[in-house]
């Protein structure tokens, strides 16, 4: 296999492409939120993401290793879950979160956000909250 060459990724470009996805939900389908999402690169075993949305993710955690979370545009609250229970950190334009690897996360967003994150795979999903702590 062939290396992949370095390459300039506009992320105005990328965030401009996107479908703002309105009301998202924990049970949101792939299929509602085609156009929302954008893979910009992989990147070690995952990959580096954009996103646009308003409204509620569904619970995540990432096995191999930790997320970074930034916000481009717009403001959300991520949420963690811990052995003492759910923590909020609020995220507005410029900042950025390191999600520990095996934490159990997500977003709650009023109006929009804009994020770019760099996601390790696999990914796991929930739409109901786990029991407490990590992996």
């Amino acid at each position: 296999m062939e290396p992949t060459r370095p390459h300039a990724i506009s992320i105005d470009k990328a965030m401009a492409s996107l479908r703002f996805l309105a009301d998202r939900t924990p049970n949101t389908t792939a299929e509602e939120a085609r156009g929302a999402f954008l893979q910009l690169s992989e990147y070690r075993d995952g990959g580096v993401f954009v996103g646009h949305w308003a409204g509620t993710s569904e619970w995540e955690r990432h096995s191999a290793g930790d997320e970074i979370v930034t916000v481009v545009d717009g403001e959300t609250t991520i949420w963690f879950l811990a052995e003492d229970g759910e923590h909020a950190a609020r995220l507005g334009a410029g900042d950025l979160v390191v999600v520990p690897q095996g934490t159990w996360h997500r977003f709650e967003t009023r109006e929009s956000v804009q994020v770019l994150s760099v996601t390790p795979q696999p990914t796991d999903h929930r739409a109901d909250r786990p029991p407490s702590g990590g992996l």
